[in-house]
């Protein structure tokens, strides 16, 4: 059984079933294959072996993003998935902080090059006579070495919401470990069309759609996610199977509902952090089955939906999977909730999500050891996110660490919050954070878009509180503020660290504030 990414191409080098599929172009994964192996002989040959081997790919959700892919596992290389939203010094920190000997950019992307300070990187435009010619004349691939399970496949940057991305060491059997349930649960074969329309150089969709390929032989859509030809991209590929993010659900469902929605060839999605609403929306909407799980680039923790998992729940966590106070290195106790299903014990219940075990498949960051012992340390993985466990052992995201709010006295995250203001059918997405509290520790601020087309007012969304019997007091938002979008990382997840600078404002939108000691809401200005 294969267990490695290098593995699994070679028992598809003489397959002839579609591999790719891009606008009216066609490859088998014979084709893709063998181009991957020119591209992996024409790189190998560029390169200084005395260095590290990693190739960057700053490159575009198409065909040749793939065959980067692909050329890096068939030449025993590192793929360094360079993030394509980035600019400036920022790009060129990421380029030098994986080690890129070799940037590979596609003409789309050549542009974000200009003006910056890449020494000793030599840049292929692979849409260039110079890189066809090479490639096609590189001649017969020797490998430069033979990757092992645990080797790295790839260098994907995790998604910076909390700080500069890392560089995570994404290990060749995690392809071959994601790929197989994900098939079988979907009975995906040969004969289906996976659509993937979210970053290629970042895991979430290696992990959810790549490997589903891969280890079934079906055929790729590569395609930049949009929300308005998200639909009639599955109809006009006949897409089967499609991987997504939480957040681009909602904007998908932003869009208008249309009477034939459901009238496409699409059985069944997987994605990671969606919301219950989101979940049960597109499903009715769309025809097809959800499973919604939990992970990290680092794939150190895994918790996943299965049957009977309760309303806000993510589900259950696999062995070692637990809910720790970061200050004791112990255990926290179980949630309690109140009559009104509000949980009762938010100081001592919620803590940071970790993997008991240690590192699970997370080897480490590249070149970071102080970053990565943030992650690695007292024999477990601390994720970083937030959370809560039931009786049952349900886990309930709370947010990030950095999303705990003192607001008068009292611990408060940021996540059950969030998951009551989503029970309003005007709100399509929405973050809640801490801004200064004018006298002493933080105030409640949620920043909310709202569907396309959607409106709410400050009555409405007063009275919408006032209903919400789990929702404390105190949680009511003192500041709201109304945006056409907010800012999001490539794979749309709300940066809060831009939206905390921006403060108590408006920042483009509408802005509602709540004086203090009341329910009503005033709209600022006026």
């Amino acid at each position: 059984m294969a267990d490695t990414v290098t593995q699994l191409l070679l028992e598809r080098a003489e397959d002839d079933n579609p591999a790719i599929i891009y606008d009216d172009k066609r490859w088998t994964w014979r084709e893709y294959i063998a181009e991957a192996s020119r591209w992996a002989a024409a790189t190998i040959t560029a390169a200084d072996t005395t260095r590290p081997m990693h190739v960057g790919a700053l490159l575009g959700n198409t065909p040749e993003m793939l065959i980067a892919l692909a050329a890096g596992a068939l030449g025993g290389y590192v793929t360094v998935g360079v993030n394509n939203t980035r600019r400036g010094e920022a790009l060129a920190a990421d380029i030098s902080r994986a080690d890129c000997q070799i940037l590979l950019v596609d003409a789309a992307h050549r542009p974000l090059l200009d003006g910056l300070d890449l020494p000793a990187v030599t840049i292929f435009d692979v849409d260039g006579d110079e890189w066809r010619s090479r490639a096609a004349q590189a001649g017969e691939l020797t490998p430069y070495s033979v990757p092992g399970p645990m080797d790295p496949f790839m260098l994907i940057f995790t998604s910076g919401t909390s700080g500069n991305p890392k560089p995570v060491r994404f290990a060749h059997m995690m392809i071959p470990f994601a790929g197989p349930p994900l098939v079988q649960k979907f009975g995906i074969t040969s004969d289906d069309v996976c659509y993937l329309s979210m970053p290629l150089f970042h895991s979430a969709v290696l992990l959810g759609g790549y490997c589903v390929a891969l280890v079934a032989g079906a055929a790729i859509v590569p395609a930049p996610f949009s929300a308005s030809t998200f639909l009639d991209d599955i109809r006009r590929y006949g897409a089967t199977y499609a991987h997504y993010v939480g957040k681009a659900l909602a904007y998908v469902l932003a869009t208008p509902e249309k009477l034939d929605d459901a009238d496409n060839p699409l059985r069944a999605a997987f994605g990671n952090e969606a919301t219950d609403r989101d979940l049960n929306e597109f499903s009715r909407r769309f025809g097809c089955s959800m499973w919604d799980g939990y992970g990290s680039t680092e794939l150190a923790v895994i918790i996943t939906r299965e049957p009977g998992t309760p309303a806000g729940s993510i589900g259950k966590g696999f062995p070692g999977v637990a809910v720790y106070n970061s200050q004791t290195l112990t255990e926290c106790p179980r949630a309690k909730f109140d009559e009104n299903g509000a949980l009762a014990n938010a100081d001592e219940a919620i803590g940071e999500i970790v993997n008991t075990s240690g590192g699970g498949l997370f080897t480490g960051y590249h070149n970071d050891d102080k970053a990565t012992g943030e992650r690695l340390h007292d024999g477990m993985y601390w994720s970083g996110d937030l959370a809560y466990v039931d009786d049952d052992g349900w886990f309930y995201l709370a947010g990030r660490t950095g999303d705990w709010m003192r607001v008068d006295g009292e611990n408060m995250a940021a996540g059950p919050v969030e998951r009551v203001l989503l029970r309003l059918p005007q709100i399509n997405r929405v973050a809640v954070y801490a801004v200064p509290d004018e006298h002493v520790g933080d105030a409640v601020m949620a920043a909310i878009v709202l569907g396309d087309d959607d409106s709410l007012t400050p009555a409405q969304f007063e009275e919408f509180l006032g209903a919400q019997r789990d929702l404390s007091p105190k949680a009511w938002p003192r500041y709201v503020r109304i945006n056409s979008d907010l800012p999001t990382t490539a794979t749309n997840k709300i940066l809060k660290r831009e939206l905390k600078n921006e403060g108590a404002t408006a920042a483009g939108g509408n802005l509602w504030i709540r004086p203090a000691r009341s329910r009503a809401y005033e709209v600022a200005g006026r």
